[in-house]
């Protein structure tokens, strides 16, 4: 793995160090800012203690070297030797990583860690079983800005540890005209033509240009205006198989709304290049993780 300006990861999506402290700057902030009054209380300040992050279900991990961030924030002088990477599929007992240190500082890192770890191994878990329902297809999985509120950046980094790929980070990475956009294209008489031509005009070299269609009449003008990329909204997996036929060499499609487990097959089937996921950021469930102190 190349070390770069973020936490090292086994993919080119580069989370950067900053952004992940104030994340947990906050999370801290919210949990300890006035103290662990239990383990202040009960447990004597140079106590020391092993333990380890233990799965507890069969998954894919992703977000250790942000729980590693966690631990070492509330004390430096932790130890932690990591025995999963992110991206690792786990099995039921397997533990992702054995921790040392004092007793405090460990309890006090508890939750906010797991927080972490089990909600962003929950996103890869998720992913992975919708890339695997479809692994011989010609199709690709992708997440949307369905994200939590300040975890995009983390979330779509679990999409990419459970084989998904990332459409969008924010609204400066794409050109996606959708049906609000075409209302008021109607409103202002132009045509799709025209914006679409406009917006090359207008947009910084290497943007795409992609276009929301519901029905085929639809798709055809979408053709017509010359977009990069044309969606299927909420299209029957029928339809979507005629729309796919109408598209020339060059332009992509992609399949969006109502993909859930079982209709992902059937839409897979229907030829599209990308199947667009909301629930795998935002519906995903935690994966179960725990921290576990050990004898010495």
């Amino acid at each position: 793995m190349e070390k770069q300006d973020g936490i090292e990861m086994k993919t080119s999506f580069i989370v950067p160090k900053e952004h992940i402290r104030q994340l947990i700057n906050l999370a801290l902030d919210e949990d300890i800012a006035g103290g662990d009054v239990t383990s202040d209380i009960l447990v004597p300040t140079e106590h020391q203690s092993k333990a380890i992050l233990l799965a507890k279900a069969p998954g894919v991990l992703a977000g250790i070297d942000v729980a590693c961030l966690v631990l070492l924030r509330v004390d430096p002088d932790i130890q932690i030797e990591v025995l999963k990477p992110d991206g690792a599929k786990l099995k039921k007992g397997d533990i992702i990583a054995r921790i040392a240190g004092r007793t405090r500082s460990i309890l006090k890192a508890e939750r906010v860690m797991l927080n972490f770890l089990q909600k962003l191994s929950g996103v890869a878990t998720q992913t992975s079983k919708y890339v695997a329902l479809i692994k011989d297809s010609s199709a690709t999985i992708l997440d949307t800005r369905k994200t939590t509120p300040g975890f995009r950046l983390l979330e779509k980094y679990a999409v990419k540890m459970g084989g998904g790929e990332n459409h969008r980070l924010n609204l400066s990475e794409g050109i996606l005209m959708k049906d609000n956009h075409l209302a008021i294209l109607r409103t202002r008489g132009m045509t799709l033509k025209e914006a679409v031509k406009l917006a090359r005009q207008k947009a910084h070299e290497g943007l795409w240009v992609e276009i929301e269609t519901t029905n085929l009449k639809e798709v055809k003008e979408a053709v017509d205006a010359g977009a990069d990329i044309i969606m299927f909204d909420n299209m029957s997996p029928e339809m979507m198989k005629q729309a796919v036929k109408l598209l020339p060499a060059g332009i992509k499609s992609e399949a969006s709304g109502g993909v859930t487990t079982r209709t992902l097959r059937i839409i897979a089937e229907t030829g599209v290049n990308y199947i667009s996921v909301g629930a795998l950021t935002h519906s995903s469930k935690a994966l179960d993780i725990s921290l576990e102190l050990v004898a010495h």
